[in-house]
């Protein structure tokens, strides 16, 4: 009976300090409220990850919905080259199909396009026959198309 009294009185002393919760020094964050403006974005995709490319994908749908979905003041352009060129590329489609039904449906109906960097396609062999055909050629490196949709107002994001 004297050690049940004692394990309970142990209890009640440290209790409190099992279940207490600890207030963060800094309190918990709020959300502002902010409406976005439509604005012209550059994404330089170069991943050869699938989960970073779907990730992209989402992010690049979701920017375009949070601008209000303006096809006349908004614009989201997807640079492709480096590791990520294979994914568009047509003998891929089976392995790709869920990701390339995805970014192709992004440019139904919006100003979300996808360019890919000929220069960079050709040093893995593909042809712009060989690339989706929602996907545009462009004739310099990516890095110049970049420079040149930044110098039009573009912002970028990688």
């Amino acid at each position: 009976m004297k050690l049940a009294l004692i394990v309970f009185c142990f209890l009640l002393l440290i209790s409190p300090r099992l279940y207490a919760i600890e207030v963060p020094p800094w309190g918990t964050a709020g959300i502002e409220n902010i409406k976005y403006a439509s604005s012209k974005v550059v994404y330089d995709v170069t991943t050869g990850d699938e989960k970073a490319l779907s990730d992209i994908l989402s992010r690049v749908g979701l920017l375009y919905k949070l601008q209000g979905s303006d096809v006349f003041e908004g614009s989201v352009i997807v640079v492709i080259h480096g590791d990520a060129i294979p994914f568009f590329a047509t003998n891929q489609f089976e392995k790709y199909k869920n990701l390339m039904y995805r970014a192709n449906s992004l440019t139904v109906g919006t100003s979300v396009e996808f360019r890919m960097c000929n220069a960079a396609a050709k040093l893995l062999n593909y042809e712009a026959k060989d690339i989706h055909g929602f996907v545009k050629m462009v004739p310099m490196m990516a890095d110049a198309e970049i420079a040149r949709l930044q110098h039009d107002g573009y912002s970028y994001i990688h």
